[in-house]
């Protein structure tokens, strides 16, 4: 190997160490994402006897953390397009880290509803910043791999607070449960002192020497003046839009996909099953401890289906696997509400419950899930891709904060059945609309895509 060679390799090395630090540093945001909205379902059952929470109670519980997510995610946008990406993820860190200990310490329901709320906050914020930090600070060809890190954390989050909710039934510590939060959100925010900001926000921002500076150790060198230019003809692209573009006719077919994927993705009722899987599987005659140890095999299942989706979606294609996944998870919620038609959920039966829970979360977790943010990401020309992604956001967590003050109400008025049934039914309206209106993806360059929906509009 020559000496120039021996340079360049060692040169490539240091930028790849460089970004994956950078990448485990802010995909922590997904790890807590994941972890704060799993770790509830388990922390409930011990959560409502100590408080005497009826239905509202425990879902008020629940939904305080979407309602703070739905507040955070709108207002995300202009703040971290004027503080910065960098800025942002450390107020959510600090925000995630007061949420957990204030959570843990709640000396009453109300209380608790307040820490879930800030916790909220910064989970809103960061499931807008955390994909964007990671999209501009990542080389082009592996930033679809390390932007996925993020959705792959998340649901790793929600195996892990699973597994830490079984570790602690016994003790019934539902308040270490919570404050556990603390230790990753602590890590982030240590981490994130040390990162460097966004190179397209410092452009953005005229600050062109910082972003060179920053390119040139998140970048191979040849490569850095080619992108300064293409982020530059990105900014200036996006200067002149406005959300009212949309809604104008040519941007229709994009939207179609862009909101109708996150629309389906929370009808369907997927957090129903995490935030309330022990819930159900103990009307299904389980104890504390098997109804979380229950939840924890379906987390396992979340993770190894997620992880298949990473490998199989460039290979198989986005829209195939998306309507194979959705199709097998319409049959699996009219499989678990045939079941609570039975007289008794015990023994086999229960077992059954948790295999359906399982083959639901699977199915939908290579497909709804791995999909909603690709998707968003991108069916947008580029000049609209930002705000059309902070749309999708939004109604993602508007919608997982109706599901979730609504799933026990929906329980105790049709029944288990019939909410599982309703999901049922969602989903199948969704097949078909994703049947009708979802583009296949794979192999396109995004401007293909565009030029496709934008044929579908005339």
């Amino acid at each position: 190997m020559s000496t120039r060679e021996g340079s360049t390799a060692a040169s490539d090395s240091r930028v790849e160490g460089y970004v994956r630090r950078i990448t485990f540093i802010a995909a922590l945001g997904g790890f807590l994402f994941g972890y704060d909205t799993g770790v509830i379902s388990g922390a409930l059952l011990y959560i409502k006897p100590e408080f005497h929470l009826g239905n509202f109670g425990q879902q008020a519980i629940v939904a305080s953390l979407l309602l703070g997510a739905v507040v955070g995610a709108l207002a995300s946008g202009p703040i971290t397009d004027g503080l910065g990406r960098r800025r942002v993820l450390l107020v959510a860190a600090a925000l995630f880290a007061a949420g957990a200990v204030a959570s843990a310490l709640s000396p009453s329901a109300g209380a608790l509803v307040a820490a879930r709320f800030v916790i909220g906050l910064a989970l809103g914020a960061s499931s807008t910043a955390v994909p964007l930090y990671l999209a501009e600070t990542s080389p082009k060809e592996k930033r679809g791999r390390l932007v996925s890190t993020n959705q792959f954390l998340i649901v790793v989050g929600i195996l892990i607070s699973y597994g830490v909710g079984y570790a602690l039934a016994a003790s019934e510590s539902w308040r270490w449960m919570l404050g556990l939060a603390a230790v990753p959100a602590a890590l982030m925010f240590v981490g994130l002192l040390f990162l460097p900001e966004s190179p397209r926000w410092l452009l953005g921002k005229e600050r062109e020497d910082e972003a060179l500076d920053v390119l040139g150790r998140t970048r191979p060198a040849a490569e850095v003046d080619d992108e300064v230019a293409e982020i530059k003809e990105t900014i200036e692209a996006e200067s002149t839009a406005t959300y009212r573009d949309l809604f104008s006719p040519p941007i229709r077919p994009a939207l179609r996909v862009g909101v109708g994927v996150p629309v389906i993705n929370q009808l369907c009722g997927v957090n129903a099953v995490i935030y309330y899987t022990p819930t159900i599987l103990k009307q299904s005659g389980f104890g504390s401890s098997a109804a979380i140890l229950g939840s924890v095999g379906v987390g396992v299942v979340n993770v190894l289906l997620t992880a298949l989706a990473f490998v199989l979606i460039d290979k198989v294609g986005r829209r195939p696997l998306v309507l194979t996944g959705v199709a097998i998870l319409t049959a699996a919620l009219a499989f678990l509400g045939a079941l609570y038609l039975l007289p008794d959920q015990k023994g086999a039966v229960g077992v059954l419950v948790v295999v359906g829970l399982c083959l639901y979360i699977g199915a939908f977790a290579a497909s709804l899930g791995i999909a909603i943010w690709l998707f968003t990401s991108e069916v947008y020309p580029t000049n609209l891709r930002g705000k059309g992604a902070s749309l999708g956001v939004f109604t993602h967590w508007g919608l997982d904060f109706v599901v979730s003050l609504t799933v026990l109400t929906l329980i105790s008025t049709i029944t288990t059945t019939g909410m599982f049934w309703l999901y049922g039914a969602f989903a199948l309206i969704g097949f078909f609309y994703l049947r009708r209106y979802l583009p296949e993806t794979r192999g396109r360059s995004l401007e293909e895509v565009d030029a496709e929906l934008q044929r579908q509009a005339s």
